[in-house]
């Protein structure tokens, strides 16, 4: 992988090689499938009339009364909350003896659906309170493209998007996300990203995972998105050299845009310290009405509302082989894409009511 062919629109900077972050796994138990548990779980047996005494009574009619709380029996409250205990059980067993499988790209399918996702959706739900739109322009099935602006200083609004497509997709399809290179050296965050399905942002990981049909999430904008100032919100920055538009048309799949309204707004980024940066290996170091001044307390995000529209695919399949070599046709199509994100997001803009509601 050191030779691969790198997409430029993560960073403008030459990348340096994989690393021990980026390193491929193989499946943990190959032997066995994915959320396969123990024997079938025990059932309540079926109450019979005694011998001789004639056919069992008729049931009673549950109890609809304030208060009054289905019994085990009937599959209710406590027959769930069995049920329950006994998947998380499963799971802790499958977890520690490695009966579980990850993809090359180290994806945790069973670790994200169960535990990842069920930490973000109440930050999604609750805290953003994302509204998501037009997600049926997302194909069924099949490789697709997913072309988002990106904003907020620290890069939750790929997270978000991920929840959404999780969420929401009727197919209910998964996202896997291509990163900086930064995100793969820092420790904790690299394993994480890898469960989480993301993996780094080079033209052969993007190429493979759509040739297997995967849904394929990029921000071409990079860190000169996620780090312009405040008073450049919702400007898109240059989308590099249409590095994705060229994947797209390699694999013949459709480009989809993203529009991400509410993410510019939860770290206003009103400074930056070039000389922490650098000391610290970071692209930019941020300084926000509450950050570094209010310490831990000012790495919290501002409860903003969120919007995420999803608009009509971009079908790249009608181009011969070598359209992905054409600069100008790469040109076009990136510009194209662009221009659509960015009139979706003035679009949301005006209809938006208000930053936090």
């Amino acid at each position: 992988m050191a030779d691969a062919k790198v997409i430029p629109f993560d960073d403008d900077r030459s990348r340096g090689s994989r690393g021990a972050g980026s390193r491929r796994r193989g499946s943990a138990a190959e032997s066995a499938p994915v959320g396969e548990g123990p024997g079938g779980e025990v059932q309540p047996l079926p109450v019979r009339g005694a011998a001789g005494q004639g056919p069992a009574p008729e049931p009673e009619e549950p109890d609809e009364s304030p208060g009054a709380r289905p019994t085990a029996e009937g599959g209710g409250e406590d027959g769930g909350l069995e049920r329950r205990v006994a998947a998380g059980l499963s799971f802790l067993r499958r977890r520690l003896t490695g009966d579980y499988e990850v993809d090359d790209f180290g994806y945790d399918a069973e670790l994200t659906d169960q535990v990842l996702m069920s930490l973000l959706r109440p930050v999604y739900e609750k805290y953003f309170r994302v509204e998501v739109k037009g997600v049926e322009n997302i194909p069924a099935q099949g490789g697709a493209l997913i072309v988002a602006n990106h904003s907020g200083t620290l890069p939750l609004d790929g997270l978000m998007m991920q929840v959404a497509v999780h969420d929401h997709h009727p197919a209910d399809r998964h996202l896997r996300l291509l990163a900086a290179d930064l995100v793969f050296v820092l420790p904790v965050v690299n394993e994480l990203a890898r469960k989480l399905g993301h993996t780094l942002a080079c033209a052969e990981d993007a190429e493979r995972l759509l040739a297997q049909g995967e849904l394929v999430g990029v921000m071409p904008e990079g860190f000169k998105g996620i780090g312009k100032p405040f008073g450049e919100r919702y400007k898109l920055q240059r989308f590099g050299r249409g590095g994705f538009v060229s994947t797209a048309l390699r694999q013949g799949v459709p480009i989809v845009p993203c529009s991400i309204v509410g993410a510019e707004e939860i770290y206003p980024m009103i400074g930056n310290s070039k000389t922490l940066a650098r000391l610290l290996g970071f692209p930019y170091f941020p300084l926000t009405p509450t950050f570094p001044w209010l310490g831990p307390l000012g790495a919290v995000p501002l409860p903003t509302k969120w919007t995420i529209q999803f608009g009509e695919p971009i079908p790249t399949d009608g181009y011969a082989p070598e359209a992905a070599e054409d600069p100008v046709l790469m040109f076009n199509l990136t510009d194209q894409v662009r221009e659509q994100i960015q009139h979706t997001l003035y679009k949301l803009l005006v209809q938006r009511r208000s930053v936090f509601f």
